[in-house]
């Protein structure tokens, strides 16, 4: 079965996540109380309704609580993404995803129950500044406040090692939890796995830990 998901709230953020869902092959319903907006969605969505999401009866006719995760992508109205995300707790719906506009925003939604806080623009600019800083820096995803996932490509000073020749771990505290080399992935390669000119490094561990990674082993 495909699965269902709900977005809530049609701006620039709401509206990319409604277009990738589709082109996914998921369910998508598309709310919000704008009815330009629920107009530019009509054909894209499977489903697209004008609703006051902060109203429970409102929501609960859209059977809202049937729906595997529902995203809160609501802009500026800090209120109504509160607001939202304490009904869609109370009616029961197993996911929540929530858009942030600030830290303090942050904070009360992981109070009343959001099960992911998202930055967009935040992690964005984070992203974009990693890239631009170093060549070496594919792409980032930020786990918590001080933790990251991110794509590092392998190059002369680190071409030709061993993971365990490298010692990451222990000289960096990082680890390398994936491979890419052209097509093939490696998951969870092993110690003696060697790292080639041009491989893909999917790295995790704490942000100040891979930037000194970064910084001393890839751009020393």
């Amino acid at each position: 079965m495909k699965k269902e998901f709900a977005v809530i709230g049609l701006g620039r953020f709401g509206g990319s996540i409604v277009r990738e869902l589709m082109s996914q092959g998921a369910q998508v319903m598309a709310i919000d109380h704008s009815s330009e907006r629920v107009d530019e969605f009509a054909s894209i969505a499977t489903q697209a309704v004008i609703a006051d999401s902060t109203d429970e009866s409102v929501l609960n006719s859209l059977g809202i609580r049937n729906f595997e995760h529902v995203i809160v992508a609501i802009g500026e109205n800090i209120q109504a993404s509160i607001l939202t995300t304490i009904i869609l707790k109370e009616i029961g719906v197993q996911q929540i995803t929530v858009k942030a506009q600030n830290d303090y925003h942050e904070k009360v939604l992981r109070k009343i129950g959001a099960d992911f806080v998202v930055h967009p623009e935040r992690d964005m600019g984070i992203r974009i500044a990693n890239n631009m800083l170093s060549n070496t820096v594919l792409d980032y995803l930020e786990l918590s406040d001080e933790h990251s996932i991110m794509e590092l490509k392998a190059n002369d000073s680190i071409a030709g090692y061993s993971i365990m020749d490298l010692d990451i771990r222990a000289k960096y505290g990082i680890n390398i939890v994936g491979l890419k080399r052209g097509a093939d992935i490696i998951v969870s390669p092993q110690a003696s796995d060697k790292i080639l000119l041009g491989d893909i490094m999917l790295v995790i561990g704490a942000d100040v830990d891979i930037n000194r990674f970064v910084k001393k082993a890839l751009n020393g």
